[in-house]
């Protein structure tokens, strides 16, 4: 709620339902998931997640990067129900348009290849504006699709004059494997990590693969008021909007 660029952005309200909501109930279409919890440090989105029967997790609000209070909110949840978490999935509330394919995208290929330890979906960019905007965390990968380096700069660089450059962004739905995101809490925050302000460059950085699966899916993900406006016309007709939104 305290987010700089937009205060208030979790409750913004999207065709009338608060964009915390909208990444409730469309995470919550996925069967692969076995539960969906809203982790937070706001008691008013605590509030709004009772009045629509959804389980929130008070969370410490001291928190820098969205992994620790994701790993905060899994080891309460462990706690509740006494049963232990194999992959947990960390999304982004400001991602009103994810699909429950796009989280079907990211946890089947952990649940097919066991020396997966985290993963990201990356998705197309296809203008030049996007690619030169900070807010958009930009990713290049190798010939196996692990990330090579994630920047807020446009990577790769337009500079030499190549007329194909592939641009490619983070999609914030990142499972980690249990133990892995514990591990990875445990680990020192690393230099590129602090200036990029990229929670993954600190996987890379320590020696280990973060893998990085494309998907088709278009989507825009909401960091101030006009992204907001922009993600509302998106929606419009959207059809699993019609499944939860009513009025």
């Amino acid at each position: 709620m305290a987010s700089s660029r937009f205060p208030g952005k979790p409750l913004a309200k999207i065709h009338d339902v608060p964009m915390v909501g909208h990444c409730y109930f469309r995470s919550k279409m996925c069967r692969l998931l076995d539960e969906v919890y809203v982790a937070t440090c706001d008691q008013v989105v605590c509030d709004y997640m009772a009045a629509i029967g959804g389980p929130a997790i008070m969370t410490a609000n001291t928190h820098e990067r969205a992994s620790d209070r994701a790993a905060e909110a899994m080891l309460k949840a462990e706690a509740a129900s006494g049963k232990k978490t194999d992959i947990v999935v960390m999304i982004q509330g400001d991602e009103p348009m994810l699909t429950p394919e796009m989280l079907a995208q990211a946890i089947e290929p952990m649940c097919n290849d066991p020396s997966i330890q985290v993963l990201n979906l990356m998705g197309e960019i296809s203008t030049r504006e996007e690619h030169d905007d900070p807010n958009e965390v930009k990713v290049v990968v190798d010939g196996k699709n692990d990330a090579i380096y994630f920047s807020r700069e446009p990577i790769p660089s337009w500079k030499k004059g190549a007329k194909n450059v592939p641009m490619k962004k983070q999609i914030c739905i990142i499972p980690f494997r249990r133990d892995f995101l514990l591990k990875f809490n445990e680990l020192p925050q690393t230099p590129l990590e602090i200036i990029e302000s990229v929670d993954m460059l600190r996987v890379i950085e320590h020696g280990y693969k973060v893998r990085m699966v494309p998907t088709a899916i278009d989507t825009y993900s909401v960091d101030t008021p006009e992204d907001l406006q922009d993600v509302e016309e998106a929606m419009r007709g959207d059809p699993l909007l019609l499944q939860y939104a009513t009025g």
